[in-house]
């Protein structure tokens, strides 16, 4: 981080423009973004069977170009997306003509938006974000903030294992070229320990947490037990 507005954001910016580079290709369900078109159906319904999407205010946080956020609007739910990288978030703005739903997208980060909005959601997402930025606890720890009592939080990340980087990595930038090179960092995956943590130190507690298993060859996806790649998360916000 250069400069003291990154740090209190949180925020990288070589990473932000690595997601601006592919932002009008993000609706493309063959295109660098295939993996999160295949993996999202999974995600939304581990959040939908843990909690009432109808009329749920739902944040999601590191939206992108909003796959997730269309998905759980079309479910039901008032979402508030937000992103820094304002190349993707004009895509998932224009998307909207499109899909004819309805998305508060917002450019803020998620430490700005928890002083803003306390205690303001039902449910926060946090997709295949995490692994990109300088400190990933302050993020949880925001969102525990935003969630209103009895609150749910749900993130998806890659675990920090042998396993992960020769999938996560080498297969999926190098070998079959599905995401581009330089899309992770080992050092900045994620521990299941770690994660659990961070949730304790953010004064959430661990409900669930869930392998994602996914084929690139038949690109289908679904649930497992193994976390040894990548895992889903949820935890709640004590009443």
């Amino acid at each position: 981080m250069n400069s003291a507005v990154e740090k209190r954001e949180n925020v990288d910016r070589s990473e932000t423009a690595k997601f601006d580079r592919l932002a009008s290709r993000w609706w493309d369900p063959n295109g660098e973004s295939r993996p999160l078109h295949d993996l999202n159906p999974v995600r939304l319904a581990y959040v939908a069977e843990r909690c009432s999407l109808r009329g749920a205010r739902v944040l999601d946080v590191g939206c992108g170009g909003g796959l997730l956020s269309e998905a759980l609007a079309a479910a039901g739910a008032q979402v508030t997306a937000i992103d820094l990288a304002p190349g993707v978030l004009d895509v998932a703005r224009l998307h909207l003509y499109e899909s004819n739903l309805t998305v508060d997208y917002r450019e803020i980060s998620v430490e700005a938006l928890a002083a803003e909005m306390p205690a303001g959601f039902d449910a926060v997402t946090c997709m295949e974000m995490l692994e990109h930025v300088p400190d990933p606890g302050s993020v949880v720890e925001a969102c525990a903030r935003l969630l209103r009592p009895g609150g749910r939080f749900f993130a998806s990340t890659l675990n920090r294992t042998p396993q992960a980087f020769a999938l996560g990595i080498v297969g999926a930038e190098y070998l079959l070229r599905l995401l581009p090179r330089g899309t992770h960092h080992y050092s900045q995956f994620i521990k299941p320990s770690e994660m659990a943590a961070a949730l304790r130190q953010a004064g959430l507690e661990l409900e669930d947490l869930r392998g994602l298993d996914y084929n690139p060859l038949t690109r289908r996806a679904s649930l497992k037990a193994s976390v040894a790649v990548n895992y889903l998360v949820s935890a709640v916000k004590p009443a």
